[in-house]
């Protein structure tokens, strides 16, 4: 069993790698067309590169400081010495599966861009390949992650079951870790070039999007790659890794005692893995469109691929489950069944409430009539409004997931694997599902330079129409990780109470009731933690984007020329700029979530981080979906106005919507996509300090 466990992870990472060079290939086949195109691309990629090298050099430093105190806590047997090599594999392949997308997406933005001269269908064709190198390198990373872990544990170092779960849901630490660094440095990044060279350039100058004369335009594409593109990767490589080991963990917390079933438990969520991606690739050969721009013809184009890839893996899971778990255990299967559709249901919850095809974007566009303080107060009510259906939607796919597996009150660990597989569920089909996110980045390039290039207006009516798609999409998949990432987050805490019930038996679950004052001091503590968190990031974003926006103004008023176009902008200044302050900013957020479960499980115990995990995993949760929402909202209405509504581009309604925009940047791009990593990280990080807190906590 163990041996065709490994051989079936294996042969899905190495699909999904073959798949992803496949369409790296395709995306390099095209032509970059004009020389002025390959230029500016060429500018795109160098500040793209310059930066991750700088912030991989930062992140390497903490790396090899958290490798010696992990490595110490093994010496002294709080761990065992496999630990410290699971974190950094886990931060390693997380960091690598970032950087290769982001490659390929500054490869493809000028063969975007090209490819729309012909016409949209091919636009996007070559847009949505990139998309997928990101999508299938992620996945067949995580899977290859996984199988070589479990290859030496279980075939090397002979653990039993519990030994290789406990041990490999480690390098979930390091992912998480390299994630938030990742997300948080190049959110600040993208969304400080974007605040200033909106600001300065539309608003204040009256200049178009992606102009030339704009000294920020080239940070803001670049800002899209390290920030949209490789923080992206890196983040939803933590969130399969952790979703699918989580439910390894708890699959053989199920069955403990019984050594067969957890092999066969742990089975379950990594061959799903596996046939999701089979699912996946079978769904990206699905989507195409015609030449028309409208945004529901174009959504039905992605939808269909993704629709497809979900039904075929709710169609293979259950043989999956029936013939490995036993016609006992079939009824696991609605739990899967339950993940798919919540995270259908979410996607199209965020789809409504961002789509400039509906009503509440339209409303908010509308806004803009009456000045940029009535259209921020309706982007703000829009999210808060939007987490509504998402919470409902959550909490009836645990309900289902618990109770359909067989869970009960008083002995539950079934009914918390049946909803670590609905989390699987929904991430299964990952392959594509990222793909239809990291499309966007790639098609906004474009988008910038046809502007930059000077090509014809109706190449940037088709780019603009991606690059509106790609917004509504990228809102998509912030929601569906948010979701999932509620769903991993509940899985990793009941894998927490299973880690220190493992080590003081004499602990139940009634414990950690609320009426426990520790655990609910810890609730307190934990629900403040994205609140906190989402201050530092969207501070940071402050801070750097009004370094930009003097440095847009110094440059505009002192260039002899730049304004007419007879000179040129320093763009390198804005891009270093934003390099520095990202890269500084980041540190605080990332080590305030690395600090605080150590601290609270030092100082109120376990009880007290179950209380912080579960406070933090509530309020993130919430606080993702709104801020995502907002952003996506106020950036889709903008593009609306531009559309020819409401004045269109240049009138007094662009400018506030334009403003709703700069508010929302942050919001979606750095602090709201940023909060689902750090209410996974804390539970990491617990779970990795498990045995200290339990031997030397001062209460519980």
């Amino acid at each position: 069993m163990e041996l065709y466990l490994v051989i079936a992870i294996f042969v899905g990472s190495i699909l999904a790698l073959a798949f992803a060079l496949i369409m790296a290939k395709r995306v390099m086949s095209f032509d970059e067309g004009t020389d002025r195109m390959k230029k500016i691309s060429a500018s795109i990629r160098s500040g793209a590169n310059a930066y991750l090298k700088r912030q991989y050099t930062i992140v390497l430093i903490f790396f090899v400081v958290m490798f010696v105190i992990l490595g110490a806590m093994a010496i002294f047997g709080l761990l065992t010495p496999y630990v410290p090599f699971a974190f950094i594999t886990g931060g390693f392949f997380s960091g690598l599966s970032g950087f290769v997308g982001m490659k390929i997406a500054t490869a493809a933005n000028a063969r975007t861009a090209n490819a729309c001269r012909t016409g949209l269908n091919k636009g996007l064709r070559v847009a949505f390949s990139a998309g997928s190198v990101m999508g299938f390198t992620v996945v067949g990373l995580g899977l290859l992650d996984i199988s070589i872990w479990f290859t030496l544990l279980k075939f090397v170092f002979k653990l039993d079951a519990a030994g290789i779960t406990s041990a490999m849901l480690t390098f979930g630490m390091g992912a998480s870790s390299m994630a938030l660094f990742a997300r948080v440095g190049g959110g600040i990044f993208t969304k400080a070039a974007d605040v200033g060279a909106d600001l300065v350039g539309k608003v204040e100058a009256g200049i178009p999007e992606d102009d030339p004369r704009n000294p920020a335009v080239i940070a803001d594409n670049v800002g899209d790659n390290v920030g949209d593109v490789a923080g992206m990767g890196a983040d939803l490589y933590e969130s399969y890794v952790g979703s699918v080991i989580s439910c390894a963990a708890l699959g053989v917390a199920a069955f403990s005692g019984n050594d067969g079933m957890q092999f066969k438990a742990m089975a379950i969520p990594m061959i799903m893995a596996a046939l999701g991606i089979l699912c996946s690739i079978i769904g990206t050969f699905f989507v195409r469109t015609g030449e028309k721009t409208e945004q529901k013809l174009l959504l039905k184009a992605l939808s269909r691929g993704t629709n497809l890839a979900a039904i075929l893996i709710a169609v293979a899971a259950f043989p999956l489950i029936y013939f490995i778990l036993g016609a006992e255990h079939w009824t696991l299967y609605f739990a899967v069944l339950a993940g798919l559709i919540a995270g259908v249901l979410i996607g199209k919850s965020t789809e409504y409430f961002t789509s400039d095809t509906y009503k509440p974007t339209k409303n908010l566009a509308s806004k803009s009539e009456t000045g940029s303080a009535t259209i921020i107060i309706g982007g703000l009510g829009l999210g808060m409004l939007s987490t509504a259906l998402p919470i409902v939607i959550v909490g009836i796919a645990v309900l289902v997931a618990f109770f359909v597996s067989g869970g009960t009150l008083q002995a539950p660990q079934m009914g918390l694997y049946g909803i670590a597989l609905a989390a699987v569920g929904m991430l299964s089909t990952l392959g594509i599902t990222l793909a239809t996110d990291a499309y966007g980045p790639v098609a906004d390039n474009a988008g910038g330079i046809a502007e930059m290039s000077g090509l014809d207006p109706e190449v940037r009516e088709r780019t603009d129409a991606l690059d509106s798609l790609g917004n509504t999409t990228a809102a998509t998949g912030k929601g569906f990780a948010i979701g999932s990432a509620a769903l991993t987050a509940l899985a990793l805490i009941a894998s927490y109470i299973d880690k220190v019930q493992t080590m003081s038996p004499d602990i139940n679950y009634d414990s950690f009731s609320v009426m426990n004052p520790l655990v609910l001091i810890g609730l307190f503590i934990g629900a403040c933690l994205p609140f906190v968190f989402a201050a530092l990031t969207m501070d940071a974003v402050g801070r750097a984007a009004q370094s930009v926006v003097i440095e847009v103004r110094r440059q505009f008023k002192k260039i002899t020329g730049l304004m007419e176009g007879k000179a040129d902008p320093d763009y390198a200044k804005c891009v270093d700029m934003c390099s520095r302050s990202s890269l500084k900013e980041m540190i605080l957020p990332t080590v305030i979530a690395i600090v605080v479960p150590i601290v609270v499980g030092l100082v109120l115990g376990f009880y007290g981080v179950v209380g912080m995990l579960a406070g933090a995993t509530a309020s993130g949760f919430l606080m993702a979906i709104f801020m995502s929402n907002s952003g996506g909202a106020w950036d889709n209405a903008k593009k609306y106005i531009e559309a020819g509504n409401h004045g269109g581009k240049g009138s007094d309604q662009h400018k506030a919507a334009v403003v709703g925009d700069t508010v929302g940047d942050p919001f979606k791009d750095t602090s709201g996509p940023s909060i689902n990593i750090l209410i996974k990280l804390l539970s990491m990080v617990s779970i990795v300090f498990a045995a200290l807190v339990v031997q030397v906590h001062l209460f519980g």
